[in-house]
Order: structure tokens, then sequence, then C-alpha cells
């Protein structure tokens, strides 16, 4: 059975993003992409109570970074694709049509990359926040959790690092005039000792990069 064949299309092209992902972690790129990804993924507080919130729980999203768990989720869903192929073949003389079975290696890919990204974060190194000084968040988006920030009276906001972890600071609006309320997605634009300074998103225009 060879992957190339018509048939393992799916699975093929899975097994080759997941060798351009590992490529651009080798090399360094990831950091930011996977920053990006797993914003624009879930603006909201994933750890928030909810349907939302308990679906990423149970995904095991969180325990690794995105781009991690994308490396993980496309090995198993190649691997279980091809598996699937394999004993179709055997059992009727053929495999599925390509489609199906990718429908049937995302099912079994899923759950069993939730499983695995669990005892996974565990051995990651466990230092990556801690090695992220507070500068590094100036830039990055976050949404205002509790309170409503206003000039000298700032909320607590969450905030996600280029690794993807979360990072609870305070944050008042950058100009005096303006105020973020909970739920507001801000963007932070400068640091003062420990208190941030955010723009509301609501009132300007982001291209996907920034």
């Amino acid at each position: 059975m060879s992957l190339l064949a018509d048939y393992n299309l799916p699975f093929a092209i899975a097994m080759g993003l997941m060798f351009l992902l590992v490529l651009l972690q080798v090399i360094g790129l990831g950091g930011d992409i996977d920053a990006d990804i797993d914003f624009d993924a879930d603006v909201a507080d994933p750890t928030a109570v909810g349907f939302g919130g308990a679906l990423t729980s149970l995904l095991g999203l969180g325990k690794v970074p995105l781009f991690v768990w994308l490396i993980v989720f496309l090995l198993l869903f190649s691997g279980v694709g091809l598996g699937i192929q394999a004993l179709a073949t055997d059992l009727t003389g053929s495999p599925l049509y390509r489609w199906l079975a990718a429908v049937f290696a995302a099912g079994g890919s899923i759950p069993a990359t939730a499983l695995l990204v669990r005892p996974l974060g565990r051995l990651m190194p466990q230092d990556e926040t801690t090695a992220v000084g507070l500068d590094a968040l100036v830039g990055r988006r976050g949404m205002v959790t509790t309170g409503r920030a206003a000039k000298d009276s700032p909320a607590r906001t969450k905030v996600y690092d280029h690794h993807g972890q979360a990072h609870h600071v305070m944050v008042e609006p950058h100009e005096d005039a303006s105020e973020m309320l909970e739920g507001d997605e801000v963007l932070l634009v400068r640091r003062e000792g420990q208190r941030f300074f955010g723009i509301p998103l609501a009132n300007r225009a982001l291209s996907p990069t920034e």
C-alpha cells in the first residue's frame, strides 16, 4: 500500500503538514506561529466555565502548546488513517473512499491526541512561562476578565505569551478618556512596572498579522 495512492491522499497531506510543522519548530519559527494560532483559534478564555471551556479541556488543549498539539494530531491522524485503509484492504479487498477513511481517522485521532498530550505536557519543560519577561507581553492581545479598566483603575486581564501560556496582568486604558469592560479584547501597547496599558480592539482595525 502506497502512501501516495489516491485513497491515502488525506493522510499523505497530514504527514506532509506534520513534517512542515516539525521543521518550523526546529528552525525556530514555530513559537510565533503557535502564539498566533493559539489566540486566533480561541480568543475567549479557554479555562472559562461553559461548553467552550469543557471542550477545550476534553481535547487536551492547554496541556501543551497548540503547535505541539497539532503535530501529535497530524501524526496520529496519518498513522490511524493508513491503518484503516490497510485493514479495509485486508478485509474487503479494497480501501475505503478516502474522505470516509479520513472521517474515521479523525474520530479516532482526536481522543487519542487528547490522551497523549496530557502526559506529554508533564514531560515538557515547565519553565517556559517563567522565562518570559513581562516586556514580552507588550504587543500581545488579551481579554479583560474581571472589573472595568479606566484611568488609574486597572482591570485584571488574561494574556497569552508566545508559548500559548496564560498570564494575568493588570491593565488600564492607554488613552485617559477610554475604558475597557469585562469581556473586551485589548492590545497591550506599553508597560510601567507591573501595570500594562492597552487599547480596546473594538476601536481599532487590526490586520491578521498584528
